[in-house]
Parts: structure tokens; sequence; C-alpha cells
């Protein structure tokens, strides 16, 4: 990542919401690389997701509340905090049902990274691109987006309009 934090996560002055969003958005298009990008906040105590920001919105939309099914994703992710990497769209089929969607936007590869904030799952960081894209030195790229990518969930969390985590 570039040591000068204004080149690489420009905020507009008003700080609206979707621009944070946004900004961390490009920050992965041109750091990881991501054809798809989207933001995932997790209430762990219901066990369910909420995506509050996407890049391709016709597609994968902002959307309501949706159950995280148990299995090796949420092993990974959830129960280990570890990072999940699939360069393959077989091996993204068999966490994500949607494979067929993620197949024909032309993307075979996808980086979830968890985002903890004092023991709390705030949600997850989600790249995805072309299949074999993602490289040791892509993944550790993708996690040092955590640190911007805390400020867009605890925005989110903070601006929310049922004050619900997810």
């Amino acid at each position: 990542m570039p040591d000068n934090c204004g080149n690489w996560f420009p905020l507009p002055v008003d700080l609206e919401p979707e621009h944070a969003y946004a900004a961390l958005g490009r920050l992965a298009q041109s750091h990881v690389g991501a054809r798809l990008f989207t933001l995932m906040a997790f209430d762990t105590e219901t066990g369910e997701g909420r995506r509050f920001h996407s890049n391709m919105p016709e597609i994968y939309p902002v959307s309501g509340r949706k159950p995280i099914p148990e299995g090796p994703w949420h092993e990974i992710v959830i129960i280990n905090r570890q990072v999940f990497v699939a360069n393959t769209i077989e091996d993204i089929a068999k966490v994500f049902p949607d494979h067929g969607v993620v197949e024909s936007l032309g993307c075979g590869a996808v980086i979830n990274i968890p985002v903890w904030n004092n023991g709390t799952l705030l949600g997850t960081i989600n790249c995805l691109d072309k299949a074999g894209s993602y490289n040791p030195a892509l993944v550790k790229a993708a996690v040092d987006l955590r640190l911007p990518a805390l400020s867009c969930f605890l925005l989110e969390r903070t601006n929310s309009t049922n004050g619900d985590p997810a």
C-alpha cells in the first residue's frame, strides 16, 4: 500500500457514507483487483448478513438480511477469523450458490476479508475478479484493506437506519 493515505483513499469533504464505501472500492480495484466489490455487514447473534455496498447494484443490490449458512466458508471466515480465497469457479461453487452469476460477470476468483473490531465481527470486504487473480501478494494487499475498511463498517453501523449491526 502507498505510504500517503491521501493519495490512495481520497474522500470528498461531505463524507457521505456511500462516498466512503466507493472510495474503498476504488482502492480495492487499484491495489487488489476487483471487477465486483461488495461490503457485507454481519450480525453474529442472528447469524445474518446484509450487503450495504456494491459496485454492481443492478446485479448485486444492497439488500435485506440473509442467513449465513454453516459450512467451510463460515468455518474459515467467522469461526477462524481467516481470509477466504478461491481462485477457480469450481472452488467458488463449493461455497456460494450464486456461482453462475459470478461466472457470468467474468469472475472466477474471490477474496473475502473479515473485519473485526474489539472482538466483534463487523462484516467482510468482498473482492471478485477473473480466475487465478489472487496470488499471495494480492491477498496480502487485500488484508491491508482492513484498516480503511474499518472506518466504512463503523460508519455503516452509525448510520444504519434501524441501529442494527447487520
